[in-house]
């Protein structure tokens, strides 16, 4: 069939919204209608070379839609369904088999190639194919195509254009803070970066009766945010400013938790700096392969756990749908982060992460045509593929 795409055709280049052609699904496969699709800086990443990602290639891997078709293999869904596309995995993997799917060892090649793992592609354009199958799904089009296992299910009542988050960054921030630390009430937490991960992580915390939360930022537009969505204190992180000293003012011996999101050395060491004996500090942000940081090892061996997380370790199909009910009471309001635009300025909102600090994107959101596009709204966490 003919869908509108956004395609990238160049490193650093502009998107261009084109016309390709979109195979029909396999008959493990569902045809999407993209109702909303978020842009994360991975989706950058991936356009810039980061993961060798050949192009042209159309990105997205946070669509949310309807079923428009099914193969004639699906069980689990029907033409109608409300759908997020997760992350994939590939089901057969040592992990795979542990149920540890966030952490598949064919993450980067089913995450980053823009092929199917048997090298086939989604979409084409007068003969020629397009790299597509991003996160397989490439999700900056009207339509796109998803394997069964890696599309959830989701309630009809909730709004679709708000649920594409909860692919990636929603079920990233948050998993790592539910599914990984699983902070008890009253545990200190504080959170390196309050883009849209860091914001779900703080949601997240404040849902699992985390006290005191300590959002950390160089926005101070951000850290407001923060303080509404739960932080009960905010520290701005300029170069005077001596983050972990200002946070053992407020916690005594430091953080149980700490969820660091923005990819930068420095900061990734205060977030482990300021963890109390036993702490455990958790990693999301997406460096370039070679980025290294130095850490106290004394200080380590007083039971202080470091450690990266992929995806929120969670597991989507039962994961998301807890985000969704978490967003229609009101805990989780995904909506306080976004920018919406039309699919034809795409370029627009990829503008707001080149104009960025280099700690974070503000929050924002995007629209397609008959879909919705969010962007920018967060750096890039979370969804990177590791090797």
């Amino acid at each position: 069939m003919r869908i509108t795409a956004a395609v990238a055709r160049e490193r650093f280049g502009a998107f261009s919204i084109e016309t390709l052609d979109l195979t029909d699904p396999r008959p493990d496969e569902l045809l999407v209608r993209i109702v909303a699709s978020g842009m994360c800086q991975t989706d950058q990443h991936g356009r810039d070379g980061y993961y060798n990602t050949p192009l042209p290639a159309v990105f997205g891997h946070e669509g949310a839609g309807i079923v428009a078709a099914v193969g004639n293999a699906v069980t689990k869904f029907a033409p109608g369904d409300h759908v997020v596309i997760s992350y994939p995995w590939c089901g057969t993997c040592p992990n795979c088999r542990r149920r540890m799917e966030s952490h598949c060892q064919k993450n980067f090649d089913l995450k980053m190639r823009g092929t199917r793992l048997d090298g086939s592609t989604l979409m084409s354009q007068d003969g020629t194919p397009v790299y597509s199958a991003f996160f397989q799904q490439s999700s900056f089009a009207t339509h796109a195509i998803a394997n069964e296992r890696f599309a959830v299910k989701v309630r009809n009542d909730a709004p679709l254009d708000l649920l594409g988050p909860f692919a990636c960054s929603g079920q990233t921030g948050a998993g790592a803070v539910l599914n990984t630390m699983q902070p008890r009430p009253g545990d200190a937490f504080a959170v390196f970066g309050v883009g849209a991960v860091g914001l779900s992580g703080l949601m997240a915390a404040r849902i699992a009766g985390c006290d005191p939360i300590i959002a950390v930022d160089i926005r101070a537009s951000r850290l407001a945010l923060a303080r509404e969505l739960g932080a009960t204190h905010a520290i701005e992180h300029t170069g005077s400013t001596d983050v972990v000293a200002d946070i053992r003012k407020i916690t005594g011996d430091g953080v149980r938790f700490s969820l660091e999101t923005s990819a930068q050395p420095a900061v990734f060491r205060a977030a482990v700096e300021a963890l109390m004996p036993a702490g455990t500090c958790v990693l999301l942000g997406s460096a370039r392969s070679g980025t290294e940081v130095a850490l106290d090892m004394p200080f380590l061996q007083f039971g202080r756990v470091v450690r990266g997380v992929i995806q929120g370790e969670s597991h989507p199909q039962e994961f998301i749908p807890k985000l969704v009910d978490f967003l229609m009471q009101g805990k989780m309001p995904v909506d306080r982060m976004m920018t919406f635009y039309p699919l034809a300025d795409i370029n627009r909102g990829r503008a707001g992460f080149d104009r960025r600090d280099d700690d974070q994107a503000h929050p924002a959101h995007a629209a397609l045509t008959d879909a919705r596009y969010w962007g920018p709204f967060r750096r890039g966490t979370g969804g990177g593929a590791r090797r």
